[in-house]
C-alpha cells in the first residue's frame, strides 16, 4: 500500500493505464475499442427495450447500485440491482448466498437484456453463477474484474474489463470510474452509436 496521496494517485493512474479489455473470444481489445463495445451493448439493450441487471458484492454492490441509479435516472434505461435487504437475506438464509443473485437473475433475465457483473477477484461464486444464468437466458454480459489475470469471470462476458491489482481500494476506484464513464457517455450520448 502506498503511503502518500501522490503515490496513491500514481498507483491509480498506473492501474487505469494497465487495464485490459478482451472480447468473448478472448481477443485483447484496445481500451477505446472495449469501451465503445460496452457502450454499444448498453445502447442496443436500451434501444431494443431490454434492461440492465448489475451485480456485485460488498463495495462492488455499492458500485452496482450507483450504476443502476445513474442508468435509471440519468440515462433513462431500465436497470435492476438485487440488493434489497429482506429479499436478499431471505434467499441467502434459505438457499445460501452463492445462489441469491443467480436465483434473481434467473427470475428477471430475458433475451436481449444485459448483465453487468462486478467482482474484484472474478471468483465470487454468486457472480459467476449470475453470469452463467444470464448467458443461458440470452443476455449479453459486461464484466469488471481484477486480481488474477486468469480469473473465471473474465472469460464469461461479451466485453471483459480486467484491472491488474490485488488491492481492493484502488481496484474499486477504477471499477467505479469505469462504470461512471459508461453512464456519463450514455447520458451525454457520446461515443459510437
Amino acid at each position: 500500500m502506498t503511503s502518500t496521496l501522490a503515490s496513491y494517485l500514481g498507483e491509480l493512474t498506473r492501474l487505469f493505464h494497465a487495464m485490459e479489455v478482451q472480447n468473448a473470444a478472448g481477443e485483447i481489445l484496445l481500451l477505446e475499442e472495449g469501451a465503445n463495445a460496452a457502450l454499444d451493448l448498453l445502447r442496443s439493450t436500451q434501444t431494443n427495450g431490454g434492461k440492465a441487471m448489475v451485480v456485485g458484492n460488498g463495495g462492488r454492490a455499492a458500485i452496482a447500485s450507483h450504476t443502476q441509479n445513474d442508468l435509471c435516472k440519468s440515462v433513462g434505461m431500465r436497470a435492476l440491482v438485487f440488493t434489497e435487504p429482506p429479499l436478499l437475506t431471505a434467499l441467502a438464509n434459505d438457499d445460501g448466498y452463492q445462489t441469491a443473485y443467480p436465483s434473481l437473475v434467473r427470475l428477471w433475465a430475458a433475451p436481449g437484456d444485459l448483465l453487468i457483473a462486478i467482482s474484484s477477484s472474478g471468483r465470487s461464486e454468486n457472480i459467476l453463477r449470475s453470469a452463467r444464468f444470464a448467458r443461458q437466458a440470452g443476455c449479453r454480459i459486461i464484466t469488471l474484474s481484477g486480481f488474477a489475470p486468469d480469473n473465471p469471470l473474465r472469460q464469461l462476458g461479451d466485453v471483459n474489463f480486467y484491472v491488474p491489482s490485488l488491492d481492493y481500494g484502488p481496484l474499486e476506484v477504477v471499477h467505479a470510474a469505469l462504470a461512471q464513464y459508461f453512464t456519463d457517455m450514455l447520458k451525454f450520448n457520446q461515443g459510437p452509436g
